[in-house]
């Protein structure tokens, strides 16, 4: 199969290439230095040529909602069109676990993203999951006041990014579902105390204080909004260990 990923080269979207090749399929990375540019749909016909399935693991950092449902909006609704024009068999969204419970911020840019893709011509196929392990290490990194690191309060259980990869692989692979099972991580941690750890893997020694980030997006985890249900697939790799091996 020829398998186009779309943030191929992000986060979770390099793991998706890397499963998508290990499976013996061809895999195509949509970028911008090989002139695709998903907001103004520039270069997609030709990249979605002879495509069998597209996965859309994108992203952008912004908390403010406008400018994500602005991107999420423009850049999928050019890929799904693109991909119906192509005659694409099949579209894969990632998306996240709890943004119906939690429509606010950034989860309200992924919430209409999903609409864009439930309303294409293209059969589909939508997985949520949960946080990654990374998430920690991007909390590290943004949450600070001046010099001092924060360890933002929520729950989460997060999954591996590698194990969201391989599952959308797999998911591209075989006939459109709609809603796939949810996937999380094996149990649930608290995100402070995952920045926390990260941090004293890195050698961090300073003091690094808990902090209730502001905003109903933060609050919603803070509440368990963002964990898995009863019925989601679970991935094996805890946190902990995730963090001795990476």
């Amino acid at each position: 199969m020829r398998i186009v990923v779309a943030g191929g080269t992000g986060t979770v979207g390099r793991h998706t290439v890397e499963a998508v090749r290990a499976a013996g399929h061809d895999a195509v990375v949509l970028s911008r230095s090989r002139g695709v540019d998903l907001v103004t749909g520039e270069g997609l016909g030709h990249a979605l040529a002879g495509a069998d399935a597209v996965i859309d693991v994108t992203s952008i950092e912004t908390r403010k909602a406008s400018e994500a449902i602005e991107f999420f909006t423009a850049a999928t609704g050019n890929l799904a069109a693109a991909a119906a024009d192509a005659g694409v068999g099949h579209f894969v969204l990632l998306s996240i676990v709890g943004i119906d419970r939690m429509p606010y911020d950034y989860y309200a840019g992924k919430i209409a993203q999903e609409k864009v893709v439930e309303a294409s011509r293209v059969p589909w196929t939508t997985l949520r999951a949960t946080q990654f392990h990374e998430f920690a290490a991007q909390m590290f990194r943004r949450a600070k006041l001046g010099p001092l690191h924060m360890a933002p309060k929520a729950r989460t259980q997060p999954v591996a990014a590698r194990k969201v990869g391989s599952r959308l692989a797999a998911l591209a692979a075989a006939p459109p579902q709609g809603r796939a099972r949810d996937l999380a991580g094996p149990r649930e941690e608290q995100l402070a105390d995952m920045v926390r750890a990260y941090a004293r893997r890195e050698g961090y020694r300073g003091w690094v204080p808990t902090l209730n980030v502001p905003g109903p997006q933060m609050a919603g985890m803070r509440a368990g909004l963002g964990l898995p249900g009863p019925d989601a697939e679970l991935g094996r790799q805890s946190f902990a260990e995730w963090l001795a091996a990476d």
